[in-house]
């Protein structure tokens, strides 16, 4: 059976011996699922990137037990990386350090850095822990779903994108809901934000004492930043509220046929309409699954209504641009 009980030590144990033979086996974070291989091996990785149909130059994260495993891919993080992973992990935050040359080249997709992260998920922590008891340093995991499309935060989410055949480990809906923030930690005195995440600029800054610097050319390149990605099978718009609110005036007409509605706005009846959460953690946590379910709608077209432009919408605005961009 593809699905697992993640609540099961057996199954755990189970999970963690495929791992350790080079197999692949999804399993969930606080963010989403991850697509997970022993990371010190070359062979097992090549097999998510075959999977996901994923370009092997676009690195993964690498999900650690703790910071000794952390240490066997990077042994010198830079005093940046130090004070993030000592004040947030484990947690939804990814940092990019200089990687040891001889160890974890294929997750990195052939960089000289490599992105590391402590999930703090109760699942995913006895599965690492496990795992690195039959020695296994560490777990690449990129989202498990084929790649550019929306990222699974159930487990059921996993076997929609590749069957019954990959074993899953179900720990429940993904609490947090988008992918990790990702801090590039590779040049001392510049730490730079990637991608934003659950835990904010604001937040990260505090821990590291400056201000994030903005992505440029010399930043490595990182999972999820690709300006298109996260996209439903159905084409996504992001709409003003006014303009949203112009073209569901009414019940749906021949431009309305096949249109999924996500939006605080409420439309009249006959629209297909998730409404969206006023909180931005709520909406987070929900967002893939409301995408995933309009597809399985039948969905040709989704309208979402653009969060509002404060900071803590980040990471929804993020995901939904990217999701939006074809």
């Amino acid at each position: 059976m593809a699905i697992l009980d993640g609540r099961d030590p057996e199954r755990i144990e189970h999970a963690a011996a495929l791992l350790a033979a080079g197999e692949l086996v999804a399993f969930p974070t606080e963010t989403v699922y991850g697509l997970g291989a022993r990371a010190d091996d070359d062979a097992a990785v090549a097999r998510i990137f075959e999977a996901k149909g994923r370009p092997r130059d676009h690195p993964l994260i690498v999900h650690v037990a703790d910071a000794e495993q952390a240490a066997f891919f990077a042994p010198a993080p830079g005093a940046a990386a130090a004070r993030l992973l000592q004040a947030l992990w484990p947690g939804p935050v990814t940092v990019i350090v200089p990687r040891h040359p001889s160890r974890g080249a294929a997750a990195a997709g052939g960089q000289a850095s490599i992105g590391l992260r402590m999930p703090s998920h109760p699942v995913a922590i006895a599965l690492l822990q496990a795992a690195a008891r039959r020695g296994v340093p560490g777990v690449a995991g990129p989202s498990a779903n084929r790649f550019g499309r929306v990222s699974p935060t159930r487990a059921e989410h996993v076997l929609q994108e590749f069957g019954p055949a990959l074993p899953v480990l179900d720990g429940g809906p993904c609490p947090v809901g988008v992918e990790s923030a990702i801090v590039d930690c590779t040049r001392p005195g510049r730490p730079t934000l990637l991608r934003p995440g659950q835990i904010g600029r604001r937040r990260l800054e505090q821990v590291l004492g400056q201000p994030l610097a903005k992505p440029d050319a010399q930043a490595p390149r990182a999972s999820g930043t690709l300006e298109s990605h996260y996209a439903p099978a159905a084409t996504l718009s992001l709409l003003d509220r006014d303009e949203l609110r112009r073209r569901t005036a009414g019940p749906p007409g021949a431009e309305g046929q096949g249109v999924a509605v996500y939006s605080r706005a409420v439309p009249p009846s006959g629209w297909l309409h998730r409404p969206m959460p006023l909180d931005a953690d709520a909406a987070a946590r929900e967002l893939f699954a409301t995408l995933r379910d309009f597809d399985v709608a039948g969905a040709k077209a989704i309208w979402v209504e653009k969060p509002p432009p404060d900071a803590t919408w980040d990471a929804v605005r993020d995901r939904l641009r990217r999701a939006s961009t074809r």
